[in-house]
């Protein structure tokens, strides 16, 4: 989808691809509808559509129907950038058994001490038709790898501490665009040494608080009855399990993550009905910026920890005097 004419999409993480059509885009895309079978996935705790996560595989989708532009006057105030329906396959007319087995390789020729690893992605499909009236299906996927490393180490704050000559590494206030415990609220100025100075804490690189290890689980199971020709009912159960990075504003580990679907659907030649409901479970997830935050002020809180920076630079400075 991503090469076609007028689609976005933005990837964030091998666990999530943001898809979006219309500007005003950004790496939740909160604007942007996504559906299956005319059912929004969206997540209640991330508030956004949550792509491949808790979908069909490959195997499955028949079709997808890429509304690009506004489309609010038909599904919510949510679709101003543009809408994709992912329609599946009918097991009355798709039947049968099959695999899909996708592998490959990144972090080849990485720097820092991360070797190659093998990204592994498997999807099943089974469907059947039971007679005339009834008939089911069954999705299964689990995909496994290592995620892109953010690693980095430009300082966003060059300029704190540049009225006493120091820049670069030199520092006391560099913040890292991917270490974490160093921003704003993580700063104070200090009078060192008869002069006063910008420092922050020291903080945590991303590498060493989140794990970069990626895992999603999922699966569908739909029964479907037919009590005329042309009048259908349908019950579809979707399920996920997520272990992955997740960006937005600031960075997350999503760490046994659970989301949950419910579908019911009726439909004939007239009239179409469905409920649904989604439902999650966040797990031990974590928002890496204040987990850093956190695991600093466990250690030693800001105001000791300040008062302890200036103790130690003073005692130096009047000793080397």
């Amino acid at each position: 989808m991503g090469s076609m004419k007028g689609v976005h999409m933005i990837v964030p993480g091998m666990g999530f691809k943001i898809i979006n059509t219309r500007g005003f885009s950004n790496i939740t895309n909160v604007r942007f509808v996504q559906m299956i079978d005319n059912v929004d996935n969206q997540s209640p705790h991330i508030g956004a559509p949550i792509a491949s996560a808790l979908s069909p595989g490959d195997l499955d989708i028949d079709h997808v129907e890429v509304i690009q532009g506004v489309a609010s006057a038909l599904y919510g105030m949510n679709a101003t950038n543009g809408l994709a329906n992912f329609t599946t396959k009918d097991p009355f007319t798709t039947q049968g058994f099959s695999i899909q087995q996708q592998v490959g390789v990144n972090h080849v020729n990485d720097p820092g001490d991360v070797s190659a690893r093998l990204y592994n992605e498997t999807n099943i499909r089974w469907a059947k038709a039971i007679g005339k009236k009834w008939a089911f299906k069954l999705n299964a996927g689990y995909n496994r790898g290592y995620d892109w490393i953010a690693d980095n180490r430009n300082d966003l704050n060059p300029t704190a501490n540049q009225f006493v000559g120091l820049t670069d590494a030199d520092n006391p206030a560099y913040d890292d665009v991917n270490r974490y415990g160093n921003e704003s609220s993580n700063r104070k100025t200090l009078t060192l040494g008869g002069k006063n100075y910008v420092v922050s804490r020291t903080g945590y690189y991303e590498r060493e608080v989140a794990d970069y290890n990626l895992q999603n689980v999922k699966g569908d199971v739909s029964l479907f009855f037919r009590p005329t020709e042309k009048a259908e009912i349908s019950y579809t159960y979707r399920s996920a399990y997520l272990n992955n990075i997740y960006q937005r504003s600031n960075r997350f580990r999503l760490e046994d993550y659970r989301l949950q679907q419910h579908i019911v659907q009726f439909r004939n030649a007239l009239v179409q009905g469905r409920a649904y409901i989604n439902s999650e479970n966040t797990g031990h997830s974590y928002n890496l910026r204040s987990m850093a935050e956190n695991m600093d002020v466990n250690f030693k809180d800001n105001n000791k920890w300040f008062q302890d920076y200036t103790n130690s630079f003073n005692k130096n400075h009047c000793d080397k005097c």
